[in-house]
Parts: C-alpha cells; sequence; structure tokens
C-alpha cells in the first residue's frame, strides 16, 4: 500500500507542477476572458488518459505500478476540473455568459473526444 501512495503521491505531484505550468504558459500566451489554460490542460488530460487507459489494455507495455503513477497520479494532478467549475462560476458571476457556454460545451465535447481518440491511437499503433 505504501508503495501504491508514493507512486500517486509522486505522479499528482509531477502533474500539478506540469498543470501549474502548462496553464499559466497557455493562459499569458493568449490574453483573454476565456480560461483558455485551464481549457488546454483539461483537453490534453483527457487525451493523455486516454493513451495510458489504451496502452495497458492493449498490451504489457504498462505495468500496474506505471499506470498507476501516470493515470491516478500525473493525469490526475494535471486535469483541473475543480479550477474548471470555479471559472465557469466566475464567468457566470461576470455576466460573461457567451464564454460560459463555450467553455462549458467545448470541453465537455473535446474532453470526451480527445479520451475517445486516445484509445483509438493505442488501437492503430
Amino acid at each position: 500500500m505504501i508503495r501504491t501512495l508514493l507512486l500517486v503521491g509522486t505522479g499528482g505531484f509531477l502533474g500539478s507542477i506540469s498543470r501549474y505550468l502548462v496553464s499559466r504558459f497557455v493562459q499569458n500566451s493568449i490574453p483573454s476572458s476565456f480560461p483558455y489554460g485551464t481549457f488546454f490542460v483539461n483537453i490534453a488530460g483527457c487525451l493523455l488518459i486516454g493513451i495510458i487507459y489504451g496502452l495497458s489494455e492493449r498490451s504489457s507495455l504498462l505495468t500496474p505500478g506505471w499506470r498507476l503513477f501516470l493515470a491516478a497520479g500525473f493525469c490526475g494532478g494535471f486535469t483541473t476540473f475543480s479550477t474548471f467549475a470555479n471559472e465557469n462560476l466566475a464567468l457566470l458571476r461576470d455576466g460573461e455568459f457567451f464564454y460560459f457556454f463555450l467553455y462549458t460545451g467545448l470541453s465537455v465535447f473535446l474532453g470526451i473526444s480527445a479520451t475517445f481518440l486516445g484509445v483509438l491511437i493505442t488501437k492503430i499503433f
């Protein structure tokens, strides 16, 4: 159990740092009321977790330990649904209804699509 917690915790630590750095970089590159940084991180995280699960189902390339480290740990720390919810609330509070619907709709649709694409990629290659 200690090994499992260390794998997930270390992955989460690295995923959280990565989320912060990538999100800030993207948001600073595209100044807007629309939360591009979190949007990008969530879609990229969905694609990555799709690839991880696709690879683990397809072959023995990923051991159970690596899957824990990457999926539960890194992706768990990298994706930001709580930030997503908070930013949506801020958009509503600020009267940015167009961005609220755009952000929510695209995040859900593209997140599911990117996860599917990640699994599909592992089946093709």
